[in-house]
C-alpha cells in the first residue's frame, strides 16, 4: 500500500486543468495551481511547465497557504 504523498506523485498531470494564482502579477512570472484527487494540489511555474510540479496533500496545502496567509512564508 503506498501512503497518499506517493499517490499524488504516481498521478499523470497530463489532463489537470492549471489555473494561474489569483494574486499573479501582469508579468507573467506566476505560478499555476491544478487541483488533485482528495483535494491536493499541484503547483508549477507557469515560466517553466515542462518542470516537475510540486505536489501536495489536502493538510499540507492548507498548512502552506495559511502560512502565506499570515505573511510567515
Amino acid at each position: 500500500m503506498t501512503d497518499r504523498k506517493t499517490e499524488l506523485y504516481l498521478l499523470d498531470l497530463t489532463d489537470v486543468e492549471w489555473r494561474k494564482a489569483s494574486a499573479s502579477g501582469a508579468e507573467n512570472d506566476c505560478v499555476e495551481i491544478a487541483v488533485l484527487p482528495g483535494d491536493g494540489r499541484a503547483v508549477r511555474d507557469s515560466k517553466n511547465p515542462e518542470r516537475e510540479p510540486l505536489r501536495f496533500t489536502a493538510s499540507e496545502w492548507a498548512a502552506f497557504r495559511a502560512g502565506v496567509i499570515s505573511g510567515e512564508l
